[in-house]
């Protein structure tokens, strides 16, 4: 064997083995020239492998090559791919293949997933049967800008869809938004869960862009929850409860509700633990607006401390979701409740008396309260909703938060 046999740096070494191996393959065959070629073969397969990388084959030369294997026709790929116009516009190259298709090819005519992933994804996603992709409100997500406006929005479902769940902070997040009916939230039977999780996915993706400190658990008591309620007595009362609110760790995010979501807030948690308060605002009232607060943060005071993955979906104003035995609803009414309406045996008297401007004015510079939290309260415990309107501020509050969404 050639003892001057040296590792291919160059091109001008690479010339120099093939030139090497074309000799040898006209020389006698003997055990030393049968070993230098192998030597010198791999030698040239590490360097052609460096210098010239063979890619993937194209998807679709693939995909008809093993049409041609299968003596297959463009109508035998209707059921894999969806129509006779889907499948000229894929194999012309018009459009590009999706997850579904690509699931249904590998399966079915055994082509490499990772020839049809290409550079897309670095493995085939898992195929998660118990999401219908093209149930979520893709249009209205694309009208309110939370995802870009293609053609074709819903052939491309899921790839969407999992690029906005990695934006909000990856699979793992996807249970929490995806929300059962359990003893932790409460919410309107007639509620879309497609609609909710793009909704709450949203909320995650806004909190993430904003970096805060470090959530300190069990920071959150009944005391918090008032000195936040008493920054309603100031004329930015809003932005001033954001402010502390993120200070200390905690998001507060608004996103106006999507349709058939039936929705005033939420708490979630970032894949950090962070935790995150979400508000519709749909109502805009300045009443509304503090008591869904203080029961959010209630949830986060009572219910979150020990609880990984929890999520709480309120639906506050409808009396329709109220449950006698829903204990924790109950809870956070109660810290709410106690936080609003700091001094209950005083806000009673006014309740059963004649509830004036005048005593309404009064009171709330007392408790270190908005008057509108006072008359938000007489109307619910009246029932009579009609009551104080021009007190409860309506209008008041979103334009606090326009810079968040636009």
């Amino acid at each position: 064997m050639n003892t001057s046999i040296r590792l291919i740096k160059t091109e001008s070494d690479y010339k120099d083995a093939l030139m090497r191996v074309n000799s040898l393959m006209d020389a006698q065959s003997t055990q030393l020239v049968t070993d230098e070629l192998e030597v010198l073969a791999t030698l040239i397969e590490l360097y052609e492998d460096e210098h010239f990388p063979i890619g993937k084959p194209n998807p679709i030369e693939a995909i008809k090559f093993r049409m041609e294997q299968m003596d297959l026709t463009n109508r035998d790929l209707i059921p894999l791919i969806g129509s006779r116009s889907k499948v000229s516009e894929i194999l012309s190259g018009k459009c590009n293949l999706t997850l579904k298709m690509i699931r249904a090819l590998n399966k079915n005519l055994k082509i490499p997933a990772e020839v049809l992933l290409q550079e897309t994804y670095n493995a085939l996603p898992n195929d998660m049967n118990d999401i219908d992709w093209e149930k979520f409100p893709l249009a209205t997500m694309a009208k309110f800008g939370w995802i870009k406006k293609i053609l074709n929005l819903k052939d491309h479902a899921e790839e969407i869809m999992r690029d906005f769940i990695n934006q909000a902070g990856g699979i793992k997040v996807l249970p929490s938004a995806f929300f059962r009916k359990n003893d932790s939230s409460r919410q309107n039977a007639k509620m879309n869960k497609y609609a909710l999780t793009a909704w709450c996915l949203q909320v995650l993706i806004l909190a993430r862009k904003v970096s805060i400190p470090p959530y300190q658990k069990a920071s959150v008591n009944l005391d918090f929850i008032k000195y936040v309620a008493k920054l309603s007595s100031f004329a930015e009362g809003p932005k001033l409860a954001k402010e502390y609110l993120e200070k200390h760790g905690i998001h507060l995010i608004y996103v106006p509700h999507l349709p058939n979501t039936y929705l005033d807030g939420v708490v979630l948690q970032l894949d950090n633990g962070s935790p995150v308060i979400g508000l519709t605002l749909r109502y805009d009232r300045i009443d509304n607006f503090w008591f869904c607060l203080c029961h959010e943060l209630a949830h986060i005071g009572r219910h979150i401390k020990d609880r990984e993955d929890v999520v709480f979906i309120d639906d506050i104003t409808s009396q329709d979701f109220y449950y006698e035995d829903n204990k924790i609803e109950n809870e956070a009414n109660e810290w709410a409740q106690n936080a609003t309406i700091p001094d209950p045996d005083k806000f009673n008297r006014l309740l059963n008396g004649p509830q004036t401007s005048k005593k309404i004015l009064n009171l709330a510079i007392e408790m270190q309260i908005h008057p509108a939290i006072i008359a938000g309260r007489i109307r619910h415990e009246l029932k009579n909703f009609r009551l104080l309107s021009n007190f409860v501020g309506h209008g008041e509050v979103r334009r606090y938060f326009k810079t968040e969404n636009g």
